[in-house]
């Protein structure tokens, strides 16, 4: 198993719907554009990222993970964002997340496309994945599942400076 050259943010990765790009500092205003929509964050523990001062808290956690932008391969356009974050080498995991698309985009092919990319990225280095999500963020829940994660925590993190229940999902690689 090589773990050693796990390059969290690989020039990009892309499938036949999307490309997944570092995300960057410039990138902040076409990103907060697309996140504007308050319906997309209506079952996320921060409801209020569609708002500037909320969605800027966000990016700058994210831009320390290894964030991707998430554009159509077709258009261009900004879809969304996802990361790499908590590379664990011992574990030999990683998670993935802090990902939002736009409304555009939901119920197609696009989710599952932009996690397949990372995932089959991630068990090149790694034998698991893990996601978090929101106790009370069904829409994120039922995708995961769907990628073939199985539930295997409760946890609490703080967001906005409240404790708040979240699932933690893992991907098991396939022998």
């Amino acid at each position: 198993m090589q773990t050693s050259n796990f390059n969290l943010r690989p020039d990009f990765l892309e499938n036949e719907v999307s490309r997944l790009i570092p995300l960057e500092e410039k990138h902040f205003e076409a990103l907060f554009e697309a996140a504007s929509d308050p319906l997309i964050w209506e079952q996320n523990p921060a409801k209020d990222r569609h708002e500037r001062g909320s969605f800027k808290t966000y990016f700058d956690i994210i831009i320390t993970k290894s964030p991707f932008l998430i554009l159509d391969k077709q258009t261009n356009e900004v879809m969304g964002t996802t990361s790499f974050y908590d590379y664990n080498p011992e574990k030999s995991n990683v998670g993935i997340g802090y990902t939002f698309i736009t409304r555009k985009y939901w119920g197609g092919p696009y989710n599952k496309a932009n996690k397949k990319s990372m995932i089959d990225y991630a068990f090149q280095h790694v034998n698991s994945v893990l996601f978090h999500v929101g106790a009370e963020n069904f829409r994120s829940q039922k995708a995961v599942l769907k990628l073939g994660a199985e539930k295997i925590n409760e946890l609490t993190f703080t967001v906005n400076g409240v404790e708040v229940p979240y699932f933690e999902y893992e991907l098991k690689k396939k022998e």
